[in-house]
Order: structure tokens, then C-alpha cells, then sequence
């Protein structure tokens, strides 16, 4: 039956058993670069962090001769690409069903090259999620299952229009993109205003988007890391456009994806014909998405700044996965920079503050404060197919 189906692991446990595969899509890695202009952005927002903000500043330009430039600035996730690979497999096998991962990282194909050297990821698709800038907002489009011969030659034209975006441009690379067969093209979180131009204004664009380059997208991402408001604004957008809903589970942290994608296809590529031509998708939304979103959004924070003691070299300590230009300009991490090899005190009270919140009757009791079943109760029955 060709459509897209939804179903909810808490309420039914027995919702895999009656297929073949499970498929993760969109999760991140440490090969994935995540801009800090969401630190600016606070000021922004919230007029009473930028003095906290502009004291941050003056003392790192005072102590180390540094002015912060969020721009070019950036942090990775934990994972290597080896430790989110397997973990999100075995939270597929424990479905009793065969997994699929496809790592789609921002911009670049780092993961799973590296990953098909290990004979246990040697299927795993070539996927990124390439920001496409568009007017003055930019859509995250998840592109999977690049053919291997010709992913350099992709990764080059991505990146020359996200450098350089025209509007021929990119109708040449998606169409170009949709006649690849085995390509998977996803609108990824597509309601999320990214670039705050406000709701209006960002669901005027995503519109016109979809009016003019909708034709070469597979389908529309209820997104693991959204709230229920606006997965459900995403669903009634498929609705509008006529289009599927697929998952996409967005990890950054060390919990594994929210939702993934149930099948009984025997390959990705095979799921991708499933999407695009059979157009038949089923979303299985996994439990941690029942738990308070802003809980969930702290502990993926917290797992940003958390320190790993097992994980490889590099990925350990949160001032390594945090890189900044040095008063040369050559981007370093952090733990580089600092003075005599050690985060200032104030910034280890900070990233302290930060990780308590996440322990014990701290965490249980925002996770209480942020209780939201009636909305839960809510959404479930406008998910219903």
C-alpha cells in the first residue's frame, strides 16, 4: 500500500516483527562540522545572555589575545564514525530485524568512506546532509546513497553551489540528483527556521521551495530531535505537497536515533526504490522520542560537552572536539589554545554547571518539570495513519 504509516515503539512493541530491515537514516559524526553561530545567535534571541556573551569575549581577547569569531568556528560530535555506526546497529538488531545505517554528515562524506574500509560497514552507503542556501535561509537536504564513482565529482558541485547558490544552479543539481535511480533526496527538518527569519516569512520559503524543486525530492523528514508541534506541521506540509514522510533521527550525541525507518528490503538500495517508486514508507518512532524534548535537547547538549574517557584520542575531552583560529588563523581545538594546556576555571565552573544538570534528582526532577503527555497524548492521535 503506498503511502506513509507511523507507529510508535511504546505502544507497540511487536511493530517490527512483521519486517526484514530496519534503516537509519541522518545521524552525525565526528567528521561533521557544526557551526557555533547558534552562540551568537543567543544574544540575539535573548537580550539578557548577551552580557554574559560580550564579558565571554573581552576576556578571551584579554587573557589570550583572541577575539572569538563564531563564524569560523566549530565543534564535532563524540562519535567516531566507527562507535555511531555500531551503535546505531545494535539499536536495530535488539528490533530483532537486519540493520541499515546511512551517516549523513554536514557537508561532507568522511564517515562512510572511512567506514567501508571496515568489513562489518562495507555496505553502507555514501550520504551527507548538504546545506543548500536558499534566498536568506538554508535547507538541509539529506543525500543518500551517492554513487561511489562519482562522489567526488558530487561533492564538488555541492559544495561550488553552497559557496556560489543561483537558482540555475540548483535545479541543475537536484534534477541531475533525481535521475541518479538509486539516489534518496530527503527535505530534512524542513520546518525548522534555521536561520530565524521568522515562521511566517520561513513558510513562505519553504513553499516556494517546494513549488519549484519538489518534483526531484523524495520525501519530507519527521526529524528525531523536533518537537511533536513541528512534526506535525511537517506532516500536514507532506499532506499539502502530496509527498511521503520518511525518518531521520539527527543524532549528534550518544543517543541513538529517535525514529527510523522499517522495511523489507534486503538492501539500502532497494529501500531507496521502496521510497521513490513503490512511494511506501514506515516511520517507527523509537521511546526516547516520548521523553520530554527539552530534557532530550539538554542531554544531547550535555553529551556534547561531556568528557569520554574510552573513547580514541581526539574525541575524549570536549575541548578537543571544539575548534577555533588561533592568532594566526589556523583553526585549532580548543585544548590547544588554552594557556598552560587547561581550560580557564571559569569555564570549567560553566561546562560543570552544564553537565549536573544532567545527573540524578537534578535531571530527574527537569525531566518531571518537562513532562509533556498531554501533549504527547495529543500528538499521537493527529500521527495516527
Amino acid at each position: 500500500m503506498a503511502g506513509s504509516i507511523i507507529s510508535y515503539l511504546w505502544r507497540d512493541r511487536k511493530a517490527a516483527q512483521i519486517f526484514r530491515s530496519g534503516v537509519s537514516l541522518h545521524s552525525h559524526t565526528n567528521q561533521s562540522r557544526e557551526t557555533l553561530d547558534f552562540v551568537a545567535n543567543f544574544g540575539t534571541q535573548y537580550p539578557a545572555v548577551r552580557p554574559l556573551l560580550a564579558r565571554m569575549e573581552r576576556r578571551a581577547e584579554q587573557a589570550y589575545g583572541l577575539r572569538l569569531d563564531y563564524a569560523a568556528s566549530y565543534w564535532t560530535p563524540p562519535m567516531t564514525p566507527k562507535l555511531a555506526f555500531d551503535l546505531e546497529t545494535q539499536q536495530i538488531e535488539r528490533l530483532g530485524v537486519s540493520p541499515m545505517v546511512s551517516i549523513s554528515d554536514h557537508d561532507n562524506i568522511q564517515a562512510p568512506m572511512l567506514l567501508r574500509t571496515v568489513s562489518s560497514a562495507r555496505q553502507i552507503p555514501v550520504s551527507l546532509e548538504w546545506s543548500a542556501p536558499y534566498r536568506e535561509q538554508s535547507f538541509h537536504l539529506g543525500v543518500h546513497n551517492l554513487p561511489s564513482a562519482k562522489a567526488t565529482e558530487w561533492m564538488a558541485a555541492l559544495a561550488d553551489y553552497t559557496a556560489n547558490p543561483s537558482d540555475a544552479q540548483l535545479i541543475e543539481i537536484l534534477s541531475a540528483l533525481h535521475r541518479e535511480p538509486n539516489v534518496l533526496v530527503v527535505f530534512n527538518h524542513p520546518m525548522w527556521d534555521l536561520y530565524l527569519v521568522g515562521r511566517e516569512r520561513h513558510t513562505f520559503l519553504v513553499g516556494e521551495f517546494l513549488q519549484k524543486y519538489g518534483v526531484y525530492l523524495h520525501a519530507l523528514e519527521l526529524n528525531g530531535l523536533r518537537n511533536w508541534d513541528e512534526n506535525r506541521s511537517v506532516r500536514r506540509l507532506a499532506e499539502k505537497w502530496n509527498m511521503l514522510l520518511i525518518s531521520g533521527g539527527d543524532r549528534h550525541g550518544v543517543e541513538p536515533n529517535a525514529n527510523i525507518n522499517l522495511t523489507n528490503a534486503a538492501s539500502f538500495t532497494e529501500f531507496v526504490h521502496e521510497i521513490r517508486r513503490e512511494r511506501r514508507s514506515h516511520v517507527l518512532f523509537m521511546p526516547q522520542y516520548a521523553q520530554p524534548w527539552k530534557h532530550r535537547i539538554l542531554q544531547s547538549t550535555i553529551d556534547v560537552v561531556r568528557n569520554y574517557p574510552t573513547f580514541p584520542q581526539g574525541s575524549r575531552n570536549w575541548d578537543e572536539r571544539v575548534f577555533h583560529p588561533d592568532s594566526n588563523g589556523a583553526v585549532r581545538p580548543l585544548s590547544e589554545l588554552w594557556p598552560k594546556g587547561s581550560s580557564p576555571t571559569w569555564m570549567r565552573a560553566v561546562i560543570g554547571m552544564v553537565q549536573i544538570l544532567g545527573r540524578g534528582p537534578v535531571a530527574g526532577g527537569l525531566r518531571i518539570a518537562w513532562s509533556n503527555s498531554h501533549q504527547l497524548r495529543t500528538a499521537l492521535g493527529e500521527f495516527e495513519s
